[in-house]
Protein backbone atom coordinates (compact mmCIF):
# COMPACT_ATOMS: atom_id res chain seq x y z
CA UNK A 1 0.00 0.00 0.00
CA UNK A 2 1.11 3.52 -0.82
CA UNK A 3 1.38 6.31 1.32
CA UNK A 4 -1.27 9.53 0.42
CA UNK A 5 -3.54 11.31 2.35
CA UNK A 6 -7.37 11.09 2.46
CA UNK A 7 -9.09 14.27 0.31
CA UNK A 8 -10.92 16.54 2.40
CA UNK A 9 -13.58 18.80 1.24
CA UNK A 10 -14.81 18.99 -2.15
CA UNK A 11 -13.39 18.00 -5.62
CA UNK A 12 -14.96 19.55 -8.83
CA UNK A 13 -15.41 17.17 -11.63
CA UNK A 14 -14.90 19.90 -14.27
CA UNK A 15 -16.50 20.52 -18.29
CA UNK A 16 -14.25 20.20 -21.28
CA UNK A 17 -14.74 23.62 -23.20
CA UNK A 18 -15.18 22.97 -27.22
CA UNK A 19 -15.36 25.47 -29.46
CA UNK A 20 -18.27 26.29 -32.05
CA UNK A 21 -16.71 23.58 -34.54
CA UNK A 22 -16.01 21.10 -32.14
CA UNK A 23 -12.63 21.83 -31.42
CA UNK A 24 -11.41 21.38 -27.91
CA UNK A 25 -10.80 24.46 -26.26
CA UNK A 26 -7.93 24.95 -23.45
CA UNK A 27 -7.78 28.71 -23.31
CA UNK A 28 -10.89 28.74 -20.82
CA UNK A 29 -8.76 26.59 -18.68
CA UNK A 30 -6.67 29.23 -16.61
CA UNK A 31 -9.26 31.29 -15.99
CA UNK A 32 -12.15 27.90 -14.76
CA UNK A 33 -9.38 27.18 -12.03
CA UNK A 34 -8.79 30.46 -10.86
CA UNK A 35 -12.57 30.41 -10.02
CA UNK A 36 -12.18 26.97 -8.65
CA UNK A 37 -9.66 27.89 -6.45
CA UNK A 38 -11.37 31.30 -5.21
CA UNK A 39 -14.60 28.99 -4.21
CA UNK A 40 -11.98 26.89 -1.91
CA UNK A 41 -12.38 24.07 -3.93
CA UNK A 42 -9.51 21.54 -3.44
CA UNK A 43 -8.88 20.59 -6.93
CA UNK A 44 -10.19 19.04 -10.24
CA UNK A 45 -11.21 15.60 -11.12
CA UNK A 46 -10.47 15.80 -15.08
CA UNK A 47 -11.49 14.01 -18.09
CA UNK A 48 -14.38 12.39 -16.25
CA UNK A 49 -17.97 11.75 -16.87
CA UNK A 50 -18.62 15.30 -16.63
CA UNK A 51 -15.35 16.55 -18.71
CA UNK A 52 -16.98 13.96 -21.30
CA UNK A 53 -13.21 12.62 -21.48
CA UNK A 54 -14.84 8.60 -23.16
CA UNK A 55 -15.68 10.83 -25.94
CA UNK A 56 -12.11 12.67 -26.52
CA UNK A 57 -9.22 10.68 -28.45
CA UNK A 58 -5.93 10.36 -26.74
CA UNK A 59 -4.13 13.15 -27.78
CA UNK A 60 -6.70 15.58 -27.18
CA UNK A 61 -6.64 14.28 -23.36
CA UNK A 62 -3.47 14.52 -23.19
CA UNK A 63 -3.35 17.99 -24.06
CA UNK A 64 -5.80 18.73 -21.81
CA UNK A 65 -4.52 16.85 -18.87
CA UNK A 66 -1.27 19.02 -19.93
CA UNK A 67 -2.85 22.13 -19.53
CA UNK A 68 -4.58 21.20 -16.37
CA UNK A 69 -1.46 20.01 -14.92
CA UNK A 70 0.06 23.69 -14.54
CA UNK A 71 -2.78 24.33 -12.36
CA UNK A 72 -2.52 22.06 -9.31
CA UNK A 73 -0.59 23.10 -6.36
CA UNK A 74 -0.30 21.57 -3.19
CA UNK A 75 -3.50 23.14 -2.14
CA UNK A 76 -5.17 22.30 -5.27
CA UNK A 77 -4.99 18.46 -6.77
CA UNK A 78 -5.51 16.86 -10.06
CA UNK A 79 -7.09 13.82 -10.50
CA UNK A 80 -7.06 12.38 -13.57
CA UNK A 81 -9.68 9.69 -15.23
CA UNK A 82 -7.80 7.67 -17.55
CA UNK A 83 -10.37 4.88 -18.25
CA UNK A 84 -11.34 4.06 -21.86
CA UNK A 85 -12.68 0.93 -23.38
CA UNK A 86 -9.25 -0.34 -24.59
CA UNK A 87 -6.89 -0.72 -21.58
CA UNK A 88 -3.85 0.21 -23.80
CA UNK A 89 -5.06 3.48 -24.34
CA UNK A 90 -5.32 3.85 -20.51
CA UNK A 91 -1.98 2.87 -20.07
CA UNK A 92 -0.64 5.19 -22.27
CA UNK A 93 -3.06 8.15 -20.38
CA UNK A 94 -1.98 6.98 -17.46
CA UNK A 95 2.06 7.37 -18.37
CA UNK A 96 1.49 10.49 -19.37
CA UNK A 97 -0.39 11.30 -16.61
CA UNK A 98 1.99 10.36 -13.91
CA UNK A 99 5.15 12.21 -15.60
CA UNK A 100 3.03 15.80 -15.51
CA UNK A 101 3.02 14.86 -11.84
CA UNK A 102 -0.64 14.49 -11.21
CA UNK A 103 -1.83 13.79 -7.61
CA UNK A 104 -3.96 10.29 -8.50
CA UNK A 105 -5.73 8.44 -11.44
CA UNK A 106 -8.85 7.09 -11.87
CA UNK A 107 -10.99 4.51 -13.95
CA UNK A 108 -14.20 4.01 -14.88
CA UNK A 109 -14.82 0.53 -15.59
CA UNK A 110 -15.14 -0.60 -19.59
CA UNK A 111 -18.65 0.61 -20.91
CA UNK A 112 -17.98 -2.00 -24.15
CA UNK A 113 -17.51 -5.49 -23.17
CA UNK A 114 -18.18 -5.01 -19.68
CA UNK A 115 -16.51 -7.49 -17.26
CA UNK A 116 -18.79 -10.08 -15.91
CA UNK A 117 -17.66 -10.75 -12.47
CA UNK A 118 -15.45 -8.37 -9.75
CA UNK A 119 -12.10 -10.95 -10.53
CA UNK A 120 -12.49 -9.94 -13.74
CA UNK A 121 -12.81 -6.08 -12.90
CA UNK A 122 -10.02 -6.06 -11.01
CA UNK A 123 -7.95 -7.75 -13.60
CA UNK A 124 -8.80 -4.90 -15.73
CA UNK A 125 -7.77 -1.98 -13.49
CA UNK A 126 -4.52 -3.88 -12.36
CA UNK A 127 -3.36 -4.06 -16.16
CA UNK A 128 -3.57 -0.38 -16.08
CA UNK A 129 -2.40 0.64 -12.65
CA UNK A 130 0.44 -2.03 -13.09
CA UNK A 131 2.59 0.78 -15.31
CA UNK A 132 1.86 3.50 -12.56
CA UNK A 133 2.65 1.44 -9.62
CA UNK A 134 3.69 4.81 -7.32
CA UNK A 135 0.41 7.16 -8.12
CA UNK A 136 -2.82 6.83 -6.12
CA UNK A 137 -5.49 5.54 -7.15
CA UNK A 138 -9.48 5.68 -7.41
CA UNK A 139 -12.12 3.23 -9.10
CA UNK A 140 -14.20 5.02 -10.39
CA UNK A 141 -17.70 3.47 -9.63
CA UNK A 142 -20.83 5.11 -11.78
CA UNK A 143 -22.90 2.11 -12.59
CA UNK A 144 -25.66 4.54 -14.32
CA UNK A 145 -22.47 5.16 -17.47
CA UNK A 146 -20.82 1.75 -17.26
CA UNK A 147 -23.61 -0.67 -16.42
CA UNK A 148 -21.18 -2.40 -14.11
CA UNK A 149 -23.06 -2.62 -10.77
CA UNK A 150 -21.63 -5.38 -8.29
CA UNK A 151 -20.92 -4.27 -4.97
CA UNK A 152 -17.86 -2.33 -4.18
CA UNK A 153 -16.85 -4.14 -0.77
CA UNK A 154 -16.47 -6.82 -3.07
CA UNK A 155 -13.99 -5.23 -5.31
CA UNK A 156 -11.89 -3.70 -2.31
CA UNK A 157 -11.66 -7.01 -0.61
CA UNK A 158 -10.18 -8.64 -3.89
CA UNK A 159 -8.08 -6.11 -4.96
CA UNK A 160 -6.69 -4.45 -1.73
CA UNK A 161 -3.88 -6.84 -2.21
CA UNK A 162 -3.95 -7.24 -5.87
CA UNK A 163 -3.20 -3.34 -6.59
CA UNK A 164 -0.98 -2.11 -4.00
CA UNK A 165 -1.67 1.82 -5.14
CA UNK A 166 -5.47 1.40 -4.69
CA UNK A 167 -6.49 4.29 -2.36
CA UNK A 168 -10.07 4.59 -2.69
CA UNK A 169 -13.80 4.88 -5.03
CA UNK A 170 -14.97 7.63 -6.56
CA UNK A 171 -18.92 6.32 -5.54
CA UNK A 172 -21.78 7.25 -7.66
CA UNK A 173 -24.39 5.39 -6.46
CA UNK A 174 -27.75 4.82 -4.33
CA UNK A 175 -26.42 1.84 -2.57
CA UNK A 176 -25.37 3.21 0.87
CA UNK A 177 -25.05 0.30 2.82
CA UNK A 178 -22.59 -1.13 0.41
CA UNK A 179 -20.80 2.02 0.58
CA UNK A 180 -20.14 2.36 4.21
CA UNK A 181 -18.82 -1.03 4.10
CA UNK A 182 -16.93 0.91 1.82
CA UNK A 183 -15.63 3.20 4.60
CA UNK A 184 -15.41 0.56 7.54
CA UNK A 185 -13.23 -2.15 5.35
CA UNK A 186 -9.95 -2.70 6.81
CA UNK A 187 -10.20 -0.56 9.49
CA UNK A 188 -10.95 2.58 7.60
CA UNK A 189 -8.22 1.96 4.90
CA UNK A 190 -9.31 3.53 1.84
CA UNK A 191 -10.87 7.17 0.93
CA UNK A 192 -14.36 6.84 -0.45
CA UNK A 193 -15.53 9.92 -2.13
CA UNK A 194 -19.17 10.75 -2.37
CA UNK A 195 -20.16 11.19 -5.91
CA UNK A 196 -23.64 12.56 -5.80
CA UNK A 197 -24.58 15.94 -5.19
CA UNK A 198 -28.41 15.28 -4.13
CA UNK A 199 -27.76 12.46 -1.37
CA UNK A 200 -24.09 14.40 -0.21
CA UNK A 201 -25.87 15.00 3.17
CA UNK A 202 -26.64 11.22 3.85
CA UNK A 203 -22.99 10.07 3.12
CA UNK A 204 -22.16 12.85 6.13
CA UNK A 205 -23.91 10.62 7.77
CA UNK A 206 -21.83 7.73 7.08
CA UNK A 207 -18.47 9.04 7.62
CA UNK A 208 -17.90 10.75 4.52
CA UNK A 209 -15.16 13.78 4.33
CA UNK A 210 -14.63 14.27 0.93
CA UNK A 211 -16.92 14.86 -2.41
CA UNK A 212 -16.44 15.10 -6.64
CA UNK A 213 -19.52 16.34 -8.19
CA UNK A 214 -20.86 18.26 -10.65
CA UNK A 215 -22.41 21.21 -8.78
CA UNK A 216 -19.45 21.44 -7.32
CA UNK A 217 -18.42 23.53 -9.87
CA UNK A 218 -21.17 26.20 -9.57
CA UNK A 219 -22.48 26.18 -5.72
CA UNK A 220 -19.57 24.51 -3.49
CA UNK A 221 -20.66 26.78 -1.12
CA UNK A 222 -23.90 25.75 -0.55
CA UNK A 223 -22.48 22.25 0.08
CA UNK A 224 -19.69 23.60 2.36
CA UNK A 225 -22.32 25.00 4.33
CA UNK A 226 -24.48 22.11 4.51
CA UNK A 227 -21.28 20.31 5.80
CA UNK A 228 -20.69 22.95 8.38
CA UNK A 229 -24.05 22.92 9.76
CA UNK A 230 -23.70 19.21 10.02
CA UNK A 231 -20.56 19.55 11.96
CA UNK A 232 -22.38 22.08 14.53
CA UNK A 233 -25.58 19.49 14.25
CA UNK A 234 -27.74 21.94 12.57
CA UNK A 235 -29.43 19.08 11.05
CA UNK A 236 -32.55 20.84 9.82
CA UNK A 237 -30.56 23.74 8.34
CA UNK A 238 -28.01 20.99 6.56
CA UNK A 239 -31.64 19.55 5.32
CA UNK A 240 -32.81 22.51 3.98
CA UNK A 241 -29.33 23.28 2.15
CA UNK A 242 -29.75 19.39 0.62
CA UNK A 243 -33.61 20.44 -0.35
CA UNK A 244 -31.69 23.37 -2.63
CA UNK A 245 -28.95 20.93 -3.81
CA UNK A 246 -32.33 18.25 -4.43
CA UNK A 247 -34.37 21.07 -6.56
CA UNK A 248 -31.11 21.89 -8.38
CA UNK A 249 -30.75 18.12 -9.69
CA UNK A 250 -33.91 17.75 -10.72
CA UNK A 251 -34.43 20.95 -12.70
CA UNK A 252 -30.80 19.43 -14.29
CA UNK A 253 -32.41 15.95 -14.91
CA UNK A 254 -34.59 17.32 -16.65
CA UNK A 255 -33.42 19.39 -19.34
CA UNK A 256 -30.38 17.01 -20.44
CA UNK A 257 -28.82 15.94 -17.21
CA UNK A 258 -25.72 16.69 -15.54
CA UNK A 259 -23.13 17.51 -19.12
CA UNK A 260 -25.93 19.03 -20.94
CA UNK A 261 -27.48 21.39 -19.04
CA UNK A 262 -24.26 21.85 -16.59
CA UNK A 263 -22.77 23.15 -19.59
CA UNK A 264 -25.43 25.63 -19.97
CA UNK A 265 -25.62 26.57 -16.11
CA UNK A 266 -21.96 27.38 -16.55
CA UNK A 267 -22.92 29.69 -19.56
CA UNK A 268 -25.29 31.55 -17.20
CA UNK A 269 -22.78 31.76 -14.48
CA UNK A 270 -19.71 33.38 -17.79
CA UNK A 271 -17.86 30.60 -17.86
CA UNK A 272 -18.68 29.34 -21.36
CA UNK A 273 -17.67 26.04 -21.59
CA UNK A 274 -19.56 25.67 -25.10
CA UNK A 275 -21.36 22.96 -26.79
CA UNK A 276 -21.52 19.00 -25.97
CA UNK A 277 -19.49 16.58 -28.28
CA UNK A 278 -21.68 14.12 -29.91
CA UNK A 279 -23.67 12.20 -29.71
CA UNK A 280 -24.52 14.61 -26.22
CA UNK A 281 -26.90 16.88 -27.79
CA UNK A 282 -26.45 20.39 -26.79
CA UNK A 283 -29.37 22.34 -24.66
CA UNK A 284 -31.97 24.04 -27.37
CA UNK A 285 -32.59 27.87 -26.94
CA UNK A 286 -36.29 26.78 -25.84
CA UNK A 287 -35.21 24.28 -23.66
CA UNK A 288 -32.44 26.65 -21.61
CA UNK A 289 -35.55 29.57 -21.71
CA UNK A 290 -37.52 26.84 -19.75
CA UNK A 291 -34.98 26.11 -17.10
CA UNK A 292 -34.41 29.65 -16.43
CA UNK A 293 -37.69 30.13 -15.52
CA UNK A 294 -37.98 26.87 -13.75
CA UNK A 295 -34.22 28.04 -11.82
CA UNK A 296 -36.22 31.21 -10.91
CA UNK A 297 -39.60 29.65 -9.71
CA UNK A 298 -36.96 27.80 -7.34
CA UNK A 299 -34.70 30.64 -6.41
CA UNK A 300 -31.65 28.88 -7.35
CA UNK A 301 -30.99 31.27 -11.03
CA UNK A 302 -29.43 34.54 -8.51
CA UNK A 303 -27.02 31.55 -6.93
CA UNK A 304 -26.03 30.31 -10.28
CA UNK A 305 -25.99 33.50 -12.24
CA UNK A 306 -23.51 35.23 -9.41
CA UNK A 307 -21.10 31.79 -9.12
CA UNK A 308 -18.37 33.29 -10.57
CA UNK A 309 -18.95 36.75 -9.52
CA UNK A 310 -15.66 36.31 -6.92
Amino acid sequence: MIQFTKIRGLIAPVFTAFKQDGEINKDIIPAYADKLKKKKLKGAFILGSSGEGMLLSVEERKSIMNTWAKERSETFKLIVHVGANSYKDSQVLAKYAEDMGVDALSVMGPTFLQPKTVKDLVSYIKIITDVVPGVPFYYYHIPVRTGINFNMIDLLREAKNEIPNLVGIKYTNSNFMDMQQCILFDNMRFDVLHGSDETLLLGLTLGIKGGIGTTYNLIPELYYEMIDAFNNNDVDLARQLQSKSVRLMNIISRHGGGIVAGKYLMKIANMDCGPCRLPLRTISNDEAKEMIEELKTNELFDLIQNSFKV
